[in-house]
């Protein structure tokens, strides 16, 4: 059988030294030499990254029923987020994406516009003019609160010894430790008394208990066996029946709520963060979004009503996202048996591996693809990319079940604090990229804020100038 081209790799590592160093650009580079399908082997494992929209169709919606998400990614993800949407396959998965559908629907998200902007108003209370601060922290905090409410009301999570915090400090425990397990290429036994072992069992106990004390208490609540609509996302989980009239078990709740707090506010929080870096080095792009909030809300908090009339600001949230993908590597999918995709024979446990961070930088499909440009996502331009050649929040059957969510948290932080204040890198800081589960900062992102009291910008200011690209920092893992 042929393979398609990809990199010769070392004889016993493949190519996982090069991926492991820097795996943005390793990622990037072999696409654009390779073309649409590049074969490479990492370790005893044969990978196929593919490049072109159409055969990313075919394995996220045509022949999903072919692949498995990897067993890698499963041990290493399971183990803190149970069997949620996430981790779990086949029916099982399409039962749980069905339980928890309900809580999505449009009206239901709606309702937490004024809890988003609230909370951003909270944190802008902080701020001082020419203050400087964390931005990337500041931004995790915000959307942590955000979800915290959401999804299991603020008040339940913060009663005790600040719960959100001690949850959000297990998640980063939590990627810290996969990131190694995904170096090595294989996970350890649980019961091994390794430092990251002891840091997970740790972290993971702090996470369950919050989250089984939530969900205890919720049915404690109950009357006559019905559970109380709140208001959030977890009332609506709770509620929520299947066709023979079965409900969620407490550890699918607890697998669910898992994997959506994780999940909920980290990839929001690092869109945002990596928007303000990209709005601070890009003042041409920048200009019209001030025009757009001064013009639009004339110093008043924003609200649903506002973001139609708001679609500058939208733009620049998805053109972030398409530098910047929060989840910047899917989860490899491995052949359940021979497959062909497109021109190319995939064998039987082979692993396919898809990267919105590589795609969304290939020039066929974005024109000068490394400068940041918002007006690519104009309604009319946005109909001419491709469908599975923009994958921000993945695609098929498994798309993320929160997108909508995400992007109208983002859409209303960014108009609450763009009126109120303009961002400024601070010189001398060195911008890293780490590759994690999600992408973010390596080592935060320093600004200093400067309030704006009126508008002083124009439409007609120079044209987007190409970023230049942060470097990469820490180990690859999957997403």
């Amino acid at each position: 059988m042929t393979r398609p081209p990809g990199p010769k790799g070392q004889f016993l590592l493949g190519s996982l030294l090069p991926f492991a160093r820097d795996p943005g650009n390793f990622l990037l580079e072999i696409a654009r030499q390779y073309g649409d399908v590049v074969y490479m082997r990492v370790l005893h494992n044969h990978y196929y990254l593919l490049n072109n929209p159409d055969d990313i169709r075919e394995v996220l919606v045509n022949q999903a029923d072919k692949f498995r998400k990897s067993q890698l990614d499963y041990d290493i993800l399971s183990r803190f987020l149970g069997n949620g949407l996430l981790t779990s396959e086949g029916s099982h998965h399409r039962r749980q994406r069905r339980l928890a559908q309900p809580a999505f629907h449009s009206k239901r998200i709606q309702a937490y516009g004024e809890t988003m902007v609230a909370y951003t108003e909270n944190l802008l209370a902080e701020w001082q003019d020419a203050q400087v601060r964390d931005v990337a922290a500041d931004m995790m905090r915000l959307t942590m609160q955000i979800v915290s409410k959401t999804l299991f009301d603020a008040d339940a999570v913060t009663s005790k010894g600040n719960a959100a915090a001690t949850i959000g400090e297990a998640i980063h425990t939590f990627q810290d430790v996969s990131n190694h397990a995904y170096l090595r290429g294989f996970t350890l036994p649980a019961w091994l008394p390794t430092q990251d072992n002891r840091r997970a069992k740790t972290a993971l106990a702090h996470y369950n208990h919050h989250l089984e004390q939530i969900i205890a208490q919720r049915r404690a609540a109950s009357v006559n066996g019905e559970v109380a609509d709140k208001g959030d996302l977890l009332s609506m989980l709770m509620l929520a029946q299947d066709e023979d009239g079965s409900a969620m078990s407490d550890q699918q709740l607890r697998d669910e709520v898992a994997t959506l707090f994780a999940a909920g506010h980290e990839t929001t929080s690092n869109a945002l963060t990596w928007a303000w870096y990209a709005l601070s080095q890009t003042p041409g792009a920048a200009a019209p979004l001030y025009d757009e909030v001064d013009t639009v809300l004339r110093g008043r908090a924003p609200t649903l009503a506002d973001l139609p009339n708001l679609p500058y600001t939208l733009m620049v949230i998805k053109e972030t996202m398409r530098l910047y993908p929060p989840a910047w590597i899917l989860s490899a999918r491995t052949a359940q048996e021979d497959v062909t995709i497109g021109q190319t024979a995939i064998p039987k446990g082979s692993h396919v591996t898809i990267a919105p961070y590589a795609l969304h930088r290939l020039p066929k499909y974005f024109p000068d693809p490394e400068q940041f440009r918002p007006e690519r996502f104009t309604p009319e331009r946005e109909k001419l990319i491709p469908k599975y050649g923009y994958l921000p929040f993945g695609g098929g059957p498994r798309v993320c079940i929160g997108n909508s969510f995400a992007l109208m948290e983002a859409h209303l932080i960014m108009a609450t604090i763009a009126q109120r204040y303009r961002l400024h890198l601070v010189p001398g800081q060195e911008v890293k990229m780490a590759m994690q589960i999600t992408l973010s900062p390596a080592n935060g992102l320093k600004m200093r804020l400067e309030p704006r009291r009126k508008a002083t910008h124009s439409l007609d200011e120079a044209d987007p100038i190409a970023i230049s690209s942060p470097q990469f920092h820490a180990v690859p893992i999957s997403a």
